[in-house]
Formats: structure tokens, sequence, C-alpha cells
């Protein structure tokens, strides 16, 4: 299939002032920036001319210009990602927009056409993914937000709290779910997101923008990534992917 054959594009949300790791879209991981890596993978699934970085600072969209890809200034007011990514959708002519956010520097470009496959099959849904959680990981942790489905993959909840949680406080028969940020949408689907224009109560509190679809009424339609996530949430996880990449180089 050729690239252009998919109707789709991946646009990358990349902020530079990070209350967490402010400049982490250029950071370098060996010697390149986070935000170059997670577009060449991109650019695995959907090829270079359809993938886009949504920014608001000019250092980030020099960067990416400098590799071949295109940038696009947005609004600095932006609440989330997803919100700076509708902005853009809006100006180019896609049926499925999916949203990889640019700290995923180890994604399989495999899981960026599950999500737009998947898309396809159920039009109706907004479609996200998960992964369990690896030995070693705290699943207590409020920087990885955890995932309950039902047994057809339909989003319950997702929150930075434990759960699933046993009642008798035995999690260690419960494979716990962590969400990995590649989403897909329609146009439609992410203008009805941007003009809600807040962040929803539920949203507001775990800090987690999925969550806005559930004022809007939309299905969420989950998928297992075909491999363990290793996001970058804070600047000491830099070292990790750096180490994970190394092994793989």
């Amino acid at each position: 299939m050729e690239f252009d054959d998919l109707n789709a594009c991946v646009i990358i949300p990349a902020r530079f002032r990070s209350s967490r790791f402010p400049g982490k879209p250029i950071a370098k991981i060996l010697k390149k920036e986070m935000v170059i890596w997670v577009a060449d993978l991109s650019a695995k699934a959907v090829g270079i001319s359809n993938v886009f970085v949504a920014t608001d600072d000019n250092r980030i969209a020099n960067v990416v210009k400098s590799y071949g890809y295109k940038a696009f200034m947005t609004d600095n007011k932006h609440l989330t990602g997803t919100d700076r990514v509708a902005e853009v959708a809006n100006k180019l002519n896609y049926k499925i927009i999916v949203n990889v956010q640019g700290d995923e520097p180890m994604l399989d470009p495999g899981d960026i056409v599950k999500a737009i496959n998947l898309k396809k099959e159920f039009p109706d849904y907004i479609v996200n993914s998960y992964c369990y959680l690896k030995e070693g990981e705290n699943p207590n942790s409020l920087n990885i937000p955890k995932v309950v489905t039902t047994e057809d993959q339909n989003l319950i909840y997702i929150s930075r709290s434990l759960i699933p949680l046993s009642k008798n406080n035995q999690n260690k028969n419960i494979n716990i779910k962590k969400q990995v940020c590649i989403y897909a949408f329609n146009k439609e689907e992410l203008n009805e997101f941007l003009t809600f224009g807040r962040k929803s109560e539920l949203e507001e509190i775990e800090d987690i923008e999925i969550l806005r679809f559930f004022e809007l009424s939309k299905k969420v339609k989950m998928f297992k990534t075909n491999k363990s996530s290793l996001a970058v949430d804070v600047f000491e996880d830099l070292y990790k992917v750096e180490k994970a990449l190394s092994r793989k180089i």
C-alpha cells in the first residue's frame, strides 16, 4: 500500500514549556532531538510527507524543519496537546488523524498502523492504546496513567491512581494496563474536543486529556501495542531511554 492511500497523517504536539520538563521535545537522546526520534518512527508508518509537528515555539519548529519535516505554529494558549493537534488538523485534508505524543521515542511504527486500521474498523470510536506495566515499574506512580477496559477493549476509565484495585488490596495477579499516547480521531471529533473550550472536571483532576471525550459522549476503543512503552515524562527518564536505545543500535 502506498502511504497516501492510507488517507491518514500523524500530528505530533510539541510544547516547549512543559511544567515537569521544559524543552523536552528538543532534549537530545543519543545526539538526536526526541521529537525527531518520534517523527522518524512515525514516517515509517505513514511516510515523511504525512508527518507534521504542532508547536508554539520557534526553537522546536526550526529543529523540525532542519530534518525535513513540516512544522505548524499553533496558539500558545491551548490547554492540551490534543487541542493543538485539532488546530493543525483543520488546516489539512485527512480522514484519520493520529496524535502521537512527542515523548514516545521508542514507539513501534506498526502501532500507528494499528491505530489507523482500528479507526477504519470502528469509525465512531476514538482510538487509543495501552501496554502492560513491566516488572520494576511502580503501579502507584502518578506519572503513569492506568487504564481499565471492558473485555472487548472499550475504555471504562483512566486514572493516575492504581486501577483496578482488588478489594483485599492483593493486585499481584492483576495485569495493570498503562496508557500509550497514540490516538486516532477524525477531524469532526477533534473539533468537538477543541470547541468544548475548557478542560472537563475529570480531565482537570486527573490531568489526562482523553477524559474530555467522556463529556462529549464519545466511546474509546483501546488496543494493545506491539511492545511496552518507555515514555519520557521527566528529565531522569532520558537516561532510561538512552540505555534502551543503545541496546537496539
